[in-house]
Protein backbone atom coordinates (compact mmCIF):
# COMPACT_ATOMS: atom_id res chain seq x y z
CA UNK A 1 0.00 0.00 0.00
CA UNK A 2 2.77 2.19 0.67
CA UNK A 3 4.40 1.29 -2.66
CA UNK A 4 1.10 2.63 -4.58
CA UNK A 5 1.09 5.88 -2.17
CA UNK A 6 4.48 6.78 -3.14
CA UNK A 7 4.01 5.89 -7.23
CA UNK A 8 1.43 8.12 -6.87
CA UNK A 9 3.15 10.97 -5.25
CA UNK A 10 6.24 10.64 -7.83
CA UNK A 11 3.28 10.62 -10.63
CA UNK A 12 2.03 13.93 -8.54
CA UNK A 13 5.56 15.75 -8.98
CA UNK A 14 5.80 14.94 -12.22
CA UNK A 15 2.53 16.07 -13.57
CA UNK A 16 3.62 19.27 -11.84
CA UNK A 17 6.52 19.58 -13.40
CA UNK A 18 5.18 18.74 -16.69
CA UNK A 19 1.98 21.07 -16.63
CA UNK A 20 3.40 24.02 -14.21
CA UNK A 21 1.35 23.53 -11.44
CA UNK A 22 -1.82 22.69 -13.04
CA UNK A 23 -2.14 19.14 -11.90
CA UNK A 24 -1.66 20.42 -7.73
CA UNK A 25 -4.48 23.41 -8.80
CA UNK A 26 -7.07 20.57 -9.97
CA UNK A 27 -6.10 18.28 -6.53
CA UNK A 28 -6.35 21.56 -4.11
CA UNK A 29 -10.44 22.45 -6.13
CA UNK A 30 -11.05 18.80 -5.76
CA UNK A 31 -10.21 18.58 -2.65
CA UNK A 32 -12.45 21.84 -1.80
CA UNK A 33 -15.66 20.69 -3.51
CA UNK A 34 -15.33 17.43 -1.93
CA UNK A 35 -14.97 18.82 1.41
CA UNK A 36 -17.64 21.30 0.89
CA UNK A 37 -20.13 19.07 -1.19
CA UNK A 38 -19.32 14.89 -0.59
CA UNK A 39 -17.51 14.52 3.07
CA UNK A 40 -19.98 12.68 4.59
CA UNK A 41 -22.19 9.32 3.80
CA UNK A 42 -25.89 9.27 4.89
CA UNK A 43 -25.42 5.74 6.74
CA UNK A 44 -27.15 3.15 4.76
CA UNK A 45 -27.15 4.96 1.93
CA UNK A 46 -25.24 6.43 -1.29
CA UNK A 47 -26.07 10.17 -0.50
CA UNK A 48 -23.44 12.20 0.27
CA UNK A 49 -23.10 15.87 1.85
CA UNK A 50 -20.42 18.75 2.38
CA UNK A 51 -20.03 21.24 4.81
CA UNK A 52 -22.08 23.31 2.53
CA UNK A 53 -25.70 22.26 3.68
CA UNK A 54 -24.50 21.51 7.06
CA UNK A 55 -22.97 25.60 7.45
CA UNK A 56 -25.75 27.01 5.39
CA UNK A 57 -28.53 25.49 7.97
CA UNK A 58 -27.57 28.86 9.62
CA UNK A 59 -30.16 31.26 7.98
CA UNK A 60 -28.54 33.34 4.99
CA UNK A 61 -25.20 33.95 6.90
CA UNK A 62 -24.04 30.50 6.69
CA UNK A 63 -25.08 30.66 2.87
CA UNK A 64 -23.10 33.70 1.95
CA UNK A 65 -20.19 32.86 3.76
CA UNK A 66 -19.99 29.54 2.20
CA UNK A 67 -20.23 31.06 -1.28
CA UNK A 68 -17.32 33.38 -0.46
CA UNK A 69 -15.76 30.07 0.63
CA UNK A 70 -16.87 28.71 -2.83
CA UNK A 71 -15.25 31.47 -4.77
CA UNK A 72 -11.79 30.09 -4.07
CA UNK A 73 -12.37 27.60 -6.56
CA UNK A 74 -13.15 30.65 -9.09
CA UNK A 75 -9.68 31.93 -8.01
CA UNK A 76 -8.15 28.77 -8.68
CA UNK A 77 -9.90 28.92 -12.04
CA UNK A 78 -9.16 32.32 -12.74
CA UNK A 79 -5.29 31.57 -12.04
CA UNK A 80 -5.73 28.39 -14.35
CA UNK A 81 -6.88 30.74 -17.55
CA UNK A 82 -10.38 29.98 -17.45
CA UNK A 83 -12.46 31.07 -20.04
CA UNK A 84 -14.76 34.37 -18.53
CA UNK A 85 -17.74 32.86 -19.67
CA UNK A 86 -16.73 29.20 -17.97
CA UNK A 87 -15.88 31.36 -14.70
CA UNK A 88 -19.64 33.27 -15.41
CA UNK A 89 -21.00 30.37 -15.16
CA UNK A 90 -19.15 28.99 -11.84
CA UNK A 91 -20.22 32.35 -10.25
CA UNK A 92 -23.90 32.08 -11.12
CA UNK A 93 -24.09 28.42 -9.74
CA UNK A 94 -22.63 30.02 -6.62
CA UNK A 95 -25.30 32.26 -6.86
CA UNK A 96 -28.37 29.94 -7.08
CA UNK A 97 -26.72 27.99 -4.27
CA UNK A 98 -26.31 30.83 -1.86
CA UNK A 99 -29.82 32.22 -2.99
CA UNK A 100 -32.08 29.01 -2.90
CA UNK A 101 -30.14 27.79 -0.28
CA UNK A 102 -30.77 30.74 2.09
CA UNK A 103 -34.84 29.64 2.15
CA UNK A 104 -34.96 27.95 5.57
CA UNK A 105 -35.53 24.03 5.89
CA UNK A 106 -35.93 23.64 2.04
CA UNK A 107 -32.94 25.62 0.79
CA UNK A 108 -30.90 23.48 3.39
CA UNK A 109 -32.00 20.20 1.25
CA UNK A 110 -31.47 22.13 -2.07
CA UNK A 111 -27.59 22.47 -0.74
CA UNK A 112 -27.21 19.14 -0.12
CA UNK A 113 -28.44 18.38 -3.99
CA UNK A 114 -27.61 21.49 -6.01
CA UNK A 115 -23.51 20.62 -5.41
CA UNK A 116 -22.34 23.76 -6.93
CA UNK A 117 -18.74 23.44 -6.13
CA UNK A 118 -18.82 19.59 -7.32
CA UNK A 119 -20.02 21.21 -10.57
CA UNK A 120 -17.52 24.10 -10.89
CA UNK A 121 -14.76 21.89 -10.03
CA UNK A 122 -15.97 19.84 -12.78
CA UNK A 123 -16.18 22.77 -15.02
CA UNK A 124 -12.53 23.76 -14.72
CA UNK A 125 -11.55 19.95 -15.11
CA UNK A 126 -12.98 19.92 -18.58
CA UNK A 127 -11.29 23.41 -19.51
CA UNK A 128 -8.05 22.14 -17.79
CA UNK A 129 -8.44 18.71 -19.76
CA UNK A 130 -9.20 20.48 -23.37
CA UNK A 131 -5.78 22.34 -23.09
CA UNK A 132 -3.85 18.93 -21.88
Amino acid sequence: MEHETAVEDIETEIEDAILGGEAAAIQRIRGVGAVLDDAFRVPGTEMRFGLDPVVSALPVAGDWTMALISLYVVAEAINLGVPRHVLARMVLNIGIDATIGSVPVLGTLFDAGWKANRRNVELVEEHVDADV
